[in-house]
């Protein structure tokens, strides 16, 4: 598919019942089981499903294999805020006693987040010379 395509229909697949194109707004917090031995893999990772909209959602999926076949990605992940991308993306990555170097130039909630509580996982921010940011 071109990316105006992509743009469109990447990541959803038509409903077999309605043969809706549009993607549904999955509006629930929760999902029930089966049975609880089907509850019981889900929350093992033995088989695919959905546990809770935080952890997954239909709607939500859409998105991410979306945005990642816009980008020429594998997968993505949604998150709530830019505060969560960054820890996600910093995290997977990082390990206690490792460093990265920044701008100081940040909006303030992102330095202190680099600055504060990274430095509580153990985790330094080192922010560029030449820029100057009030402690």
């Amino acid at each position: 598919m071109k990316f105006e395509t992509l743009q469109l229909h990447a990541g959803q697949e038509v409903d077999p019942t309605t043969r809706s194109r549009a993607v549904p707004i999955y509006q629930t917090t929760s999902y029930t089981f089966r049975d609880s031995e089907h509850g019981a893999k889900l929350f093992a990772l033995q088989e695919f499903g959905n546990i809770y909209t935080r952890i997954m959602n239909p709607t939500s999926d859409v998105f991410e294999k979306r945005a990642a076949a816009l980008e020429g990605g594998v997968m993505g992940l949604a998150v709530a805020s830019g505060h969560a991308a960054q820890f996600i993306a910093l995290n997977n990555i990082m390990q206690t006693g490792d460093n990265f170097v920044t701008s100081s130039n940040l909006y303030g909630g992102t330095h202190n987040q680099f600055k504060v509580s990274f430095k509580r996982l153990g985790v330094e921010a080192r922010f560029a010379a030449g820029e100057t940011v009030a402690d």
